[in-house]
């Protein structure tokens, strides 16, 4: 395992954490664990978009990774499952897609063993530009009536049909 690899399949490691300890007791969720998981996912999603994806497509020459445009979709319909309070469908929703979406990002042939071969010897500058990666500011969840059809647009752009089905069912 590289640097990149090493690095945010940690982060993986610890953001499923902290779901875990948010939602310890089923349909409840602690708000500040929970806060700690949404800022933290935010931050992850920001590394792979404004850090680790623009770098590989510099990498090879301004051409972005194939898998570029399926991560980018997958990263709105998971920041857009952070927009409301969590509740057991959606956190349901939110599990899944991260589960399909990490295999994409982890292993020998995953975006992250991608993008340490492509980095070379400036994979150590990569880390550490991921490493220093901003905070990314927290509004607050918005339960509005138009958030539930605008995740469910979300989720199905980026192909997963029977989750937004299940989160209009639910709401």
């Amino acid at each position: 395992m590289g640097g990149v690899e090493e690095f945010l399949a940690a982060d993986h490691r610890r953001l499923d954490d902290l779901l875990r300890e948010a939602s310890v007791v089923p349909g409840e969720f602690d708000a500040v664990t929970y806060g700690r998981f949404r800022s933290g996912l935010l931050k992850h999603i920001g590394m792979e978009e404004k850090i680790l994806l623009p770098a590989a497509a510099r990498f090879r020459g301004g051409e972005p990774l194939p898998i570029a445009t399926k991560l980018r979709l997958d990263h709105g319909a998971i920041a857009a499952l952070l927009v409301p309070s969590p509740t057991a469908e959606i956190v349901a929703v939110l599990r899944s897609i991260l589960e399909r979406h990490n295999r994409i990002e982890e292993g020998r042939e995953g975006l992250y063993a991608t993008c340490d071969r492509l980095a070379g010897g400036a994979a150590a500058d990569l880390v550490e530009q991921l490493r220093v990666a901003p905070e990314v500011p927290l509004s607050p969840c918005n339960d509005g009536p138009k958030v539930r059809p605008a995740l469910a647009r979300a989720i199905r752009r980026a192909g997963y049909d029977a989750e937004a089905d299940l989160l209009l069912a639910a709401g």
